[in-house]
């Protein structure tokens, strides 16, 4: 009897388990032993359990069923016009947060929107239609992206301790009070700002670049305090104001300053005296006239390697300037003269842009050039040359002499350049009779040469060797004979176009030897030109290949 009662307690039901004690390694019936699926919003990919991207949805409304586990979050590109603080706020592990290119107003972004994401670094909120700038952001960020809104308006503690903020393209009138002091990088280009106020930056010793481009900036809206408690700053972009003079106080650590498109009409030496790291001083674009750059205005700069003076009213090249430059960039001036000791005091110059000024060979001195031994690079297009100017350099890697009334190339003046790679004498008056014998003889590592827009008849003869691409579109030629490229043996491209070439024009063995030949251009030609590109060799099979 006892038997068959324990028996029947065996097979009773027992209780029910207490919830929260079943084993969770142990399958149920109708479960799967897989971990359940990722929830992910409709429509958006998950690709991590920290990652929800929902960029370029046309999402109206905030999704509702993100991950709290969440700590990159990608809305960017759809339409959003408000954020709900319900669903913001319980993101609290949120690092990463773009809502870039949406149509989110102040009004639709509470106050309280951010405060509660304590471990968010960076916030991308650029191309939207704010007009107040959030009012609390968290300690912990440290990239802030307001770019290309509507603000007018920021409040004091908005920024906090940001190390990187980007206010640019906005309607901002002046410059920002109260930023933070731990700030390395502060964009505001393409603002309305016309003033910067007395003190304004006086805390921010962590800055090393600010971007003030494209505002409405005024000599009066500076002061000789602005940016002189800037102790780290190495980069300030200052183009595309409205300033007549360059700024005072400029810090010792700069080394880049952007002063191109303003109206800066004369450079006082005083200004540049506090500057003395600077590397690159850009002015181009300004109404610097003949005495805009006067003897020794830029000696204070003894390391300047880059000077750019593009589009001034310049008549010469200006004296005294610092002997370590690397780099004078004058194209668009009025430079009509070249003493012989204009550029006598550059010898360290690695690259001269004369360009489009208004040089005639009777004004350039013979010996003008000769003092710059480590020249590379010799810009001289878009003058009224009629002959290649004298005392060229051997270090001469790229000389453009396009686009002025040359009429002869006499061999004697480009003797001694044998490191010349590139020669551009495009649009000029150059006719065969007009090279003379033995003229490409010295140019024996010339790769690359543009005779285009000339009057040649036929292709010149005894080419360099080294050469791989030849431009001689846009002339008279009628006739390519099978002996045309016998000294270049190395080309690789060669351009006809727009000559008076027809059908059969070219000879069958014109390209015979040509092994490198890929490129042969002949059309806007009167009949269209038979070209028989040589075989190519063929690869030899790798040792041990099939």
């Amino acid at each position: 009897m006892r038997l068959s009662l324990l028996l029947l307690l065996l097979l009773l039901p027992g209780p029910p388990p207490t919830p929260g004690m079943e084993d969770a390694a142990f399958p149920h019936l109708g479960e799967s032993s897989q971990p359940p699926p990722r929830a992910c919003p409709p429509r958006c990919s998950c690709p991590r359990a920290d990652t929800v991207d929902c960029n370029g949805l046309d999402l109206q409304v905030f999704p509702d069923n993100i991950t709290r586990a969440a700590q990159h979050l990608s809305l960017q590109n759809n339409q959003l016009q408000e954020l709900p603080y319900n669903e913001l706020s319980r993101l609290r592990s949120l690092r990463t947060l773009n809502l870039h290119n949406n149509l989110i107003s102040s009004e639709g972004l509470p106050d309280e929107a951010f405060e509660s994401l304590t471990q968010l670094q960076h916030i991308y909120v650029a191309h939207n239609k704010l007009s107040v700038a959030p009012q609390f952001l968290p300690r912990s960020l440290r990239v802030a992206d307001l770019a290309a809104n509507q603000v007018t308006e920021i409040f004091p503690l908005t920024f906090g301790e940001k190390p990187a903020l980007s206010l640019s393209s906005n309607r901002l009138s002046y410059l920002p009070p109260s930023l933070p002091p731990s700030l390395e990088r502060l964009h505001l280009q393409n603002n309305l700002i016309s003033k910067v106020p007395r003190g304004a930056l006086s805390r921010q010793t962590h800055l090393r670049e600010l971007y003030l481009q494209h505002n409405q900036l005024t000599d009066s809206g500076l002061d000789a305090t602005t940016f002189s408690k800037l102790r780290h700053l190495e980069y300030l972009d200052l183009s595309h104001n409205q300033l007549a003079s360059v700024p005072a106080g400029l810090p010792r650590t700069l080394a880049v300053l952007h002063l191109g498109r303003n109206r800066i009409r004369w450079v006082e030496a005083a200004r540049l005296r506090g500057a003395r790291g600077l590397r690159y001083l850009l002015l181009q674009h300004n109404q610097l006239g003949a005495e805009g750059l006067p003897a020794g205005a830029l000696r204070p700069l003894r390391g300047l390697h880059t000077l750019h003076l593009y589009g001034n009213g310049l008549h010469r090249v200006p004296p005294a300037l610092p002997r370590r430059l690397r780099a004078l960039v004058l194209p668009h001036n009025h430079v009509t003269t070249l003493g012989a000791r204009d550029l006598a005091g550059l010898r360290g110059l690695a690259e001269l842009n004369l360009a489009y000024n208004r040089l005639v060979s009777a004004r350039v001195h013979r010996r003008a050039f000769r003092p710059l031994r480590a020249l590379r690079s010799l810009d001289l297009a878009g003058n009224q040359l009629t002959r290649l100017p004298g005392g060229l350099p051997g270090s001469l890697r790229t000389l453009r002499l396009q686009r002025n009334q040359l009429r002869a190339l006499e061999p004697e003046l480009l003797a001694g350049l044998d490191q010349l790679r590139e020669l551009s004498l495009a649009h000029n008056r150059l006719r065969i009779g007009d090279i003379g014998p033995g003229t490409w003889h010295e140019l024996q590592a010339l790769q690359v040469l543009d005779l285009s827009h000339n009057e040649l008849s036929f292709v010149p003869p005894d080419l360099p060797e080294a050469l791989e691409e030849l431009h001689l579109q846009g002339n008279r030629i009628g006739h390519v004979g099978s002996e045309a490229f016998l000294s270049t043996p190395r080309l690789r491209a060669l351009f006809l176009r727009a000559n008076r070439l027809h059908m059969t024009s070219i000879a069958p063995e014109a390209f015979l030897g040509l092994l490198h030949l890929r490129v042969v251009d002949t059309a806007g030609n009167p009949e269209q030109v038979l070209v028989r590109l040589p075989p190519t060799t063929p690869r030899q099979p790798r040792a041990g290949g099939p």
